[in-house]
């Protein structure tokens, strides 16, 4: 069935039941259901490509990555479960790591080249120059994190610090007193959150702040056991670690085992759970108590907000902090007695 075929079934103009079908607000709300039930009683989908001429729209979000963010194929599938039904693609932009004029100029050309409609970021840094430019270009934009900008920009995140408050305060619950933090990418919003969050835990008990106990770098396996060696070294060592994601925890118990120590005795450790489906907290031996939240639940409600934003609702009215849940497993135990 054709576009005009199906209109004259219902007795509206071609350009209505575009409209309608693509949630644009000028098109009523019950316009716009009564539209969507007949679609799919008559069995009609509209050619994508004819939508886009009445629109004027691309039917693409845009998502710039970092060419070593493999953790985001997680929030890709989220974004393609909940565009599945919109007939909607993603356009994947890859840019060379930590190189923000590169990565600037890519979302220009994004943004002016009519080729997606909104554009998702990642990895928020407090005073984010892409959210400025995008705000300037009159892209709608949904910030998966959050900034400190004045900008008003939607954005959807997960309670960092609390996440390693919480985890923090286990840790010290069950006698820990030298906790090491490896945290990620210094100087983005969510590590500075969750440097917080340490802190806060430390000085609700009334311990200092020790500089020497806190690292960042990227989540890896590597990074994970290099830096957990080096404190270990330390004396006295740290009897608890805090790492900021399951791959660093990963390294984390190599580094460990290394110096033959046991994990879940002699050492503590909670890491941050994204969920993946090739990493699960409960498979590692000892299993890992985790604070935990779904990277992939992240894509699918951020593509979701995303649509919100392309059918008129204000970013002022779109700023999500999700509860980070805390589980515990065997890698968490007393501290062991000096």
């Amino acid at each position: 069935m054709k576009l005009k075929e199906f209109a004259k079934q219902l007795g509206l103009s071609p350009t209505t039941v575009s409209r309608a079908l693509s949630g644009y607000p000028e098109v009523s709300e019950k316009t716009r259901k009564r539209v969507a039930e007949e679609a799919v009683r008559l069995g009609y989908r509209p050619n994508i490509n004819a939508v886009r001429l009445v629109t004027g729209r691309a039917g693409a979000i845009g998502v710039v990555m970092g060419r070593n963010e493999f953790q985001f194929s997680e929030f890709m599938s989220g974004m393609a479960e909940r565009l599945d039904s919109e007939d909607i693609d993603i356009l994947v932009s890859p840019v060379a790591d930590h190189d923000m004029k590169a990565e600037l100029q890519l979302y220009s050309r994004l943004a002016t080249s009519g080729r997606v409609d909104a554009v998702i970021i990642h990895s928020p840094k407090p005073n984010d120059e892409r959210i400025l430019l995008l705000h300037k270009l009159g892209i709608p934009f949904l910030v998966h994190g959050r900034s400190e900008t004045n900008v008003p920009h939607a954005w959807l995140d997960i309670d960092n610090e609390g996440a390693i408050r919480r985890a923090t305060s286990h840790l010290l619950d069950l006698g820990h007193r030298r906790i090491a933090l490896i945290n990620g990418r210094d100087g983005l919003t969510f590590t500075l959150h969750r440097d917080k969050g340490y802190r806060e835990a430390l000085e609700q008990r009334g311990l200092p702040f020790d500089p020497r106990l806190v690292t960042h770098g990227q989540f890896t396996d590597e990074i994970g056991f290099r830096s957990a060696r080096s404190f270990l070294e330390q004396s006295p060592r740290p009897t608890a670690f805090v790492a900021g994601s399951m791959m660093t925890a990963l390294g984390v118990y190599r580094a460990v085992r290394s110096v033959g120590l046991v994990v879940g005795k002699d050492i503590s450790v909670i890491a941050h759970d994204d969920v993946f489906p090739y990493l699960t907290a409960d498979n590692m031996v000892p299993s890992l108590s985790t604070s935990r939240s779904s990277l992939r639940a992240a894509g699918a409600r951020s593509a979701d907000l995303t649509l919100q934003l392309l059918t008129g609702r204000p970013a002022t009215e779109i700023h999500e902090l999700w509860p980070v849940e805390l589980i515990l497993r065997e890698s968490t135990g007393p501290a062991p007695e000096a």
